[in-house]
């Protein structure tokens, strides 16, 4: 049997074709298996516990993380190294389109003791970069977070601004232990392209540094804050009705943190609020919100969480909304007392590429101004000190007080 040369050619030329589609085909399983969008927080005791949550574009994939005590990427696969299997669901992400959401807790951890882990699918081709952590050591007397609102963007481009600005913010506070966001992360919840931004901007910090969301408009909306929430393991401690993730508290060192849903349940939050408090043993007392009780402006639904606040003696109120700079003085019952004697609010301007113009000048601002720069705070509590530091994404220190308890 003769074959010509041009049916050689043809012969060669599918072979071609199928090798390419075997290699398109193996090339997309191994894409859409690559987690995105980690981030760690805790859901419980932060020297024993550490929660992941993580993307993938496939939907179908089961998650797990491969953890391992220390720094040497070779103990993830060496004796002793622990895994665990993600509660793995999907997600509809608009267009037809779902991504796998995966969720894991991981306990038994030792206080002040670093972790090596990675995420993925435990196939090969399906695995984080490995990254380490540190859980809380016993009896914490110094630490320091960062505070950071208003991301909110939709472009690429808006999110560089907010890895720029976080850039600075560990460069300044290395040692920084967690990050307190006070919401609006983006622009438009159900645009998945807008979280993907959010999150490869600041991976190589958020693989490693847990970073606490606050709710804010533009994470829940009308109601609505499935998207939000999917991104994020939280504490499950919050107010009954709200919203799961939307209202919790945590401990860390001597301070209590108690982070509070200014869209939806609002009375029903002022229940759990008190009962939160009255329960509070910690000798630092913190509060995150997204519409300020005393910013540029002011949100009069939350009037009775202030009541409750003045109450039981929050220090500090970390509040996001307005895009511009505002610090109060200390304020108890609406009015200016002495330090030490009310709660300071303080709205740390916008870690995103959005600026509004200064509202007017209020009889409780300490210092108001608008700079039209990305803003973060430094926040450092030191036994019964407490200081706060605003810089913006220069690297310009912005503003600072500090707050002292009576030993």
């Amino acid at each position: 049997m003769n074959i010509s040369r041009e049916s050689y050619w043809i012969i060669f030329v599918c072979i071609l074709l199928i090798a390419g589609v075997v290699v398109i085909q193996r090339f997309q399983s191994e894409t859409t298996a690559i987690p995105k969008s980690l981030v760690t927080t805790w859901k419980e005791d932060a020297r024993t516990t550490r929660a992941f949550t993580w993307y993938t574009e496939d939907p179908e994939i089961q998650g797990v993380v491969e953890i391992a005590k220390g720094t040497n990427a070779a103990d993830l696969s060496a004796e002793g190294a622990l895994r665990w299997t993600a509660s793995s669901t999907s997600i509809d992400t608009g267009n037809g389109k779902k991504q796998g959401v995966h969720k894991v807790n991981i306990t038994g951890l030792e206080p002040g003791t670093e972790y090596i882990y990675r995420v993925g699918s435990g196939e090969s081709n399906g695995w984080s970069q490995p990254a380490v952590f540190k859980t809380e050591e016993d009896e914490v007397k110094t630490f320091t977070w960062i505070n950071v609102t208003d991301t909110q963007g939709e472009t690429e481009a808006d999110f560089e601004f907010w890895g720029q600005t976080l850039n600075q913010a560990f460069n300044l506070f290395p040692d920084a232990r967690f990050i307190v966001h006070n919401g609006d992360l983006t622009e438009e919840p159900e645009d998945e392209a807008g979280w993907d931004y959010f999150f490869s901007k600041v991976d190589k910090w958020l693989n490693r540094i847990p970073l606490f969301p606050v709710t804010g408009n533009h994470d829940e909306v009308d109601g609505v804050a499935e998207r939000f929430t999917s991104h994020f393991n939280l504490p499950d401690n919050g107010a009954v009705g709200s919203i799961p993730g939307t209202t919790y508290s945590m401990d860390y060192g001597n301070a209590h943190f108690v982070f509070l849903n200014t869209e939806s349940g609002i009375k029903a939050q002022k229940k759990w609020l008190r009962e939160d408090l009255k329960n509070n043993d910690k000798d630092w007392t913190i509060v995150a919100i997204h519409r300020p009780a005393y910013g540029g402006n002011t949100y009069e639904k939350i009037e009775d969480w202030v009541k409750i606040f003045d109450e039981y003696g929050v220090d500090l109120v970390l509040q996001g909304h307005n895009h511009e700079y505002s610090r109060s003085h200390p304020l108890k019952n609406g009015e200016i007392v002495d330090e030490g004697q009310g709660t300071v609010y303080v709205t740390t301007n916008t870690t995103g590429p959005k600026f509004n113009e200064k509202k007017s000048d209020q009889y409780y601002q300490a210092v108001h101004f608008q700079n039209n720069k990305g803003m973060f705070a430094g926040i450092t509590i030191s036994d019964n000190t407490l200081t706060y530091e605003a810089y913006d994404v220069d690297g310009v220190k912005q503003d600072e007080f500090i707050l002292k308890h009576d030993k």
